[in-house]
């Protein structure tokens, strides 16, 4: 779809904004794949796993707000037989196939290790681009004896979307995350500063039509 200029900047805004994050320590002990409906997140997953020498590489996800009625398979089966194709040893796979949202693939992979006797204390977390700043503030709040890192593809918007996604979407769940990383600070995930002029550009992409993901009662 054609943006016009002003849409265009703001998105790009919050793109980048919520893309920001830490790479981490040369190695930890899990990189965690969070579930959605980008199946490129099992590559960065896979890459993270190799370039951070981890000991085990988990996908989180059942079916989602996005994958429920675009999938067949939990997200954690589709992403996990990608992780399998790109080298990872099945004995170092684990799937979480239950995660219906990103809280829930904190929580539920750190039960899930826990009943293993797995506890690690660092991590990377593999996920879309603009989820950056929301999986580190949701793995901060839910699981905070892990020191969290980032792993996401380097791109900005446009490259992100010409590589086959909706730019329609793309921004609906920006505007989504961007909500949710204000409103949910403190409860559901630590708190994170959004700048006025960020969510600025959020208000005016929420008042254009792009709010299919926007909490109505908070």
């Amino acid at each position: 779809m054609e943006l016009e200029n002003r849409t265009l900047e703001d998105a790009r805004r919050l793109f980048d904004f919520l893309s920001e994050g830490d790479e981490g320590p040369e190695t930890v002990d899990i990189v965690l794949a969070m579930g959605g409906q980008d199946l490129e997140v099992a590559d960065t997953a896979a890459a993270a796993f190799f370039d951070k020498k981890a000991q085990l590489l988990i996908c989180s996800g059942g079916f989602g707000k996005d994958t429920s009625a675009l999938f067949r398979e939990e997200e954690a089966v589709l992403y996990g037989r990608r992780c399998l194709e790109l080298g990872v040893p099945e004995d170092r796979l684990v799937l979480e196939r239950s995660a219906a949202n990103s809280g829930e693939n904190f929580r539920f992979t750190r039960e899930l290790l826990a009943r293993r006797g797995v506890f690690p204390r660092t991590g990377v977390v593999a996920c879309k681009p603009y989820m950056a700043r929301r999986a580190w503030a949701t793995g901060a709040k839910q699981w905070p004896e892990v020191s969290w890192s980032v792993a996401r593809p380097r791109c900005g918007l446009l490259e992100y979307v010409d590589r086959g996604r909706d730019m329609r979407t793309v921004l609906e769940l920006m505007v989504g995350d961007l909500q949710r990383l204000r409103v949910y600070g403190g409860r559901f995930q630590a708190p994170v500063e959004v700048p006025e002029n960020i969510w600025a550009a959020y208000e005016r992409l929420a008042a254009e039509g792009f709010d299919r993901y926007v909490i109505r009662e908070i």
